[in-house]
């Protein structure tokens, strides 16, 4: 295995400074535990994609797990003056979504785990608009970045980070930031356990569909104790999240909407 990647120093120093900004919005709780064998890579880390503030919860709890990954982001961070020269200085991967250039996404991170890099991805491919918020259906993307590389995928989900930041931030960001550090919410981060891929059969596209439903089911598995008494929609509603069913998968009750009708698979 090409053990070429280095973790810049810059992202090791965002990497705390994580921590350190989430503690006065935040109670942050991080379960689990990342194999040692995996921490330095290869790994794809796929985690569920809930509120804004996502990648900084994340970055902290990876920190506080020993690992640093390399994200896959929208270009659109990259391009941005400042944040774009931080993005590449910390070797992380752009997507140029909606756009020729989106092909090139896949590839580049097959490669970077190749190069011994950890990944993390959204396997959605954007914050889930599930009503009851629960993991939508996937992208293949990930799936596809593994078989690609041969990189192993962990599952990880995350709870509450919708309650420190709204889906429509940065509109009345500061709003938000003071709310949250008026009431520390309670945000839990779980690593679980790698998603079993093997056993599948059919043409490429098959399998990388199929593979994306293990992936989803993992990350969903993996949120379910995280928001006991939570099944359906969460305590805290965040009345600006837009509503999309389109994408929504079977809930782990399995036994319909709240409204005794059925879920749309």
């Amino acid at each position: 295995m090409d053990r070429s990647w280095r973790v810049p120093w810059v992202w090791r120093a965002l990497l705390r400074l994580s921590r350190v900004l989430v503690t006065p919005i935040c109670r942050l709780h991080v379960t689990g535990q990342v194999p040692a064998h995996l921490r330095h890579g290869p790994l794809i880390l796929a985690a569920n994609h809930i509120s804004p503030i996502d990648p900084v919860i994340v970055a902290a709890a990876c920190h506080h797990a020993g690992v640093a990954p390399r994200f896959m982001a929208t270009a659109g961070l990259f391009d941005a003056p400042v944040l774009g020269r931080v993005m590449r200085a910390a070797g992380h991967l752009r997507v140029d979504r909606y756009t020729d250039r989106v092909a090139e996404a896949l590839p580049n991170a097959a490669a970077a785990l190749r190069a011994g890099s950890v990944v993390l991805v959204y396997p959605e491919g954007r914050i889930g608009l599930d009503p009851w918020m629960w993991p939508e259906r996937g992208k293949t993307g990930t799936a596809r970045m593994a078989a690609l590389s041969g990189a192993p995928v962990l599952a990880v989900a995350q709870w509450g980070s919708h309650e420190v930041m709204p889906y429509t931030a940065p509109k009345h960001l500061v709003r938000s930031v003071l709310s949250a550090m008026a009431r520390r919410p309670h945000v839990r981060v779980h690593f679980g356990a790698p998603v079993d891929l093997t056993g599948l059969t059919g043409s490429p596209g098959a399998r990388a569909m199929r593979a994306t439903d293990r992936i989803i089911q993992a990350i969903t598995d993996t949120l379910v104790p995280l928001r006991p008494g939570e099944p359906h929609r969460p305590r805290r509603v965040d009345a600006t999240r837009t509503v999309d069913l389109s994408r929504t998968r079977p809930h782990p009750d399995a036994g319909g909407t709240v409204d005794g009708s059925p879920r749309r698979v």
